[in-house]
């Protein structure tokens, strides 16, 4: 259901099964803090709501819908699929080693504010972004801090290892998909979301995982950049295939390539060494019940959802994602926690946009 602010005019994609029909609920605009009221007790909107979803069985499925065409007795996706597989290696764009060392650090409870200091001082273009952020008037510091040191003290753990991954990321994910009709940097704001949102829900659920949810968050399209060449060459067979309006972009990566941007984001984590619970995180994060209870993939998978309420790094088929069913109930999330981490999300993404134009 399409949802908006009186107040404000923001448009708001709430899915139908997070409704809770039959009531009528009030609640605040999380953008601009207004009164919404929404009434679900009419009986025909009721019937409407509660009308199976052929699409949530879709997405609901262990095996990606097979291809009629076959070559040597395997179909074209599969075939497909193994070349982009083996041309992983060959075409990966490099992840800068300074993104890994900094997730170990953070990972790590034993680490020190020296490390992250030490590790920073190895590339000078984080390096002056640290200095230019500490020196800036958001912090009240202009001029004053002169050296590494000072500024880790001053900017903390977090902020420091946020500008890391950020920086490290941002070229990479800050370009034009064609395939999947996203302007430069698209991608990257709503990865962005998606990382501040798990964080925001892991320090809530599992604090222990913030620092790897803030990671995985951000990266957890990265296989969008692999396909996207492929999903342009074929850009007819998707429109088909999506063309009565019911089939995600998700479900034609399937039928036509063989994989989905989940899989072969999990192949490039592999790729880079990152830890298994990422990898595993990140090719589940669409579907989490088949995770075997990876507490991060639901995580991913809930701030992904809400990212995309809230309209932020819009795609072509947002409406047709739903959480999956489950998930609240294994993260222990209720409605009303939805909304305030949607409100704590973009909150959270002009804090953090605001420091990194300073830096």
């Amino acid at each position: 259901m399409k949802v908006d602010c009186p107040s404000c005019n923001k448009l708001y994609n709430i899915p139908d099964e997070r409704l809770p029909i039959g009531k009528k609920i009030s609640f605040h605009c999380p953008v601009c803090k207004g009164p919404m009221e929404l009434d679900l007790r009419s009986k025909s909107l009721r019937k409407d709501l509660l009308q199976p979803s052929q699409i949530s069985k879709n997405r609901q499925s262990k095996s990606p819908p097979s291809s009629p065409n076959s070559v040597d007795g395997e179909t074209s996706a599969q075939a497909l699929k193994k070349r982009i597989l083996q041309k992983l290696t060959d075409s990966l764009p490099p992840m800068p080693q300074i993104v890994f060392k900094a997730q170990e650090v953070m990972s790590n409870p034993n680490s020190s504010l020296k490390q992250l200091a030490s590790l920073i001082a190895t590339d000078q273009a984080i390096a002056f972004r640290v200095l230019k952020l500490a020196n800036s008037a958001y912090y009240g510091m202009a001029g004053k801090v002169t050296s590494i040191g000072h500024a880790t003290v001053l900017l903390g753990s977090k902020t420091l290892g946020e500008i890391i991954i950020m920086a490290g990321t941002s070229n990479l994910l800050g370009k034009a998909l064609k395939g999947y009709r996203l302007k430069s940097e698209d991608l990257w704001r709503h990865s962005l979301a998606v990382g501040i949102g798990s964080r925001i829900i892991s320090n809530q659920k599992a604090p222990e995982l913030a620092d790897d949810a803030f990671t995985a968050g951000i990266i957890h399209d990265a296989g969008k950049i692999m396909l996207d060449g492929h999903i342009f060459e074929r850009k007819e067979a998707f429109e088909e295939v999506m063309s009565d309006g019911k089939q995600t972009f998700l479900s034609a990566e399937e039928k036509i390539l063989g994989l989905d941007h989940s899989e072969i984001g999990s192949e490039i984590c592999k790729t880079w060494g990152l830890p298994n619970t990422l990898t595993t995180a990140i090719r589940y994060h669409h579907y989490p019940s088949l995770s075997h209870g990876n507490k991060l993939a639901h995580i991913i998978h809930a701030a992904d959802s809400i990212a995309m309420m809230t309209g932020i790094g819009n795609n072509i088929d947002n409406m047709l994602y739903h959480m999956e069913e489950g998930t609240k109930d294994f993260l222990g999330l209720e409605e009303k926690d939805v909304i305030n981490i949607m409100g704590d999300l973009i909150q959270g993404i002009e804090n953090l946009t605001e420091k990194m134009i300073k830096a």
